[in-house]
């Protein structure tokens, strides 16, 4: 099994690593932080918003089994791509919805996933490609957030299960439950 590594920002990484825990082929999700200028980075750095980073995860998969086409598809599916460096009461450039391709192809998929999500909203899509940057793993107290106590954080209890509900809806074939 070749695995590969597929990067994503898209607000708060507590609520986009929970997306992406329990997909069949996707064997780790790490929240850190991507795109900014500041080496080593602390959480509480990046929520100023003057790192440059954003919160995002980092997906480690098999591509026999999932896609990164359709990581991208749920990528789009479970988050506001919309709202430039917002998402919901979070605001500032560390939310922002960016993808951090790891290769050419990633980025030609990256491209077409955002023309095909284009018909599923009103409003244009801001989600940005940008540069494959130097990746910093976050604090181990926000790795697996919502698995180990998510659901009794008021914040993650009115954010993720939304999300969990239109992965659920949209792509139950894709949950290693399934």
């Amino acid at each position: 099994m070749a695995e590969e590594i597929a990067t994503l920002a898209g607000g708060c990484f507590w609520c986009t690593e929970a997306v992406y825990q329990n997909l069949r082929g996707v064997s780790s999700v790490e929240s850190g932080y991507i795109g900014g200028d500041k080496a080593n980075p602390t959480y509480e750095e990046v929520c100023t918003g003057r790192t440059g980073h954003a919160e995002a995860i980092r997906i480690t998969f098999d591509p026999d089994v999932i896609g990164y086409a359709d990581l991208l598809d749920i990528f789009f599916a479970t988050h506001n791509p919309t709202t430039l460096n917002r998402q919901g009461n979070d605001v500032g450039t560390q939310y922002r919805s960016a993808i951090f391709p790891h290769s050419a192809e990633q980025e030609a998929e990256a491209k077409a996933a955002i023309v095909r999500a284009g018909g599923d909203y009103a409003d244009p899509i801001v989600t940005t490609i940008e540069p494959l940057a130097t990746w910093y793993p976050a604090e181990d107290y926000h790795q697996k957030y919502w698995e180990r106590v998510g659901d009794r954080n008021p914040y993650c209890m009115a954010v993720i299960p939304p999300k969990l509900q239109k992965l659920n809806k949209k792509f139950a074939d894709r949950l290693a439950t399934a």
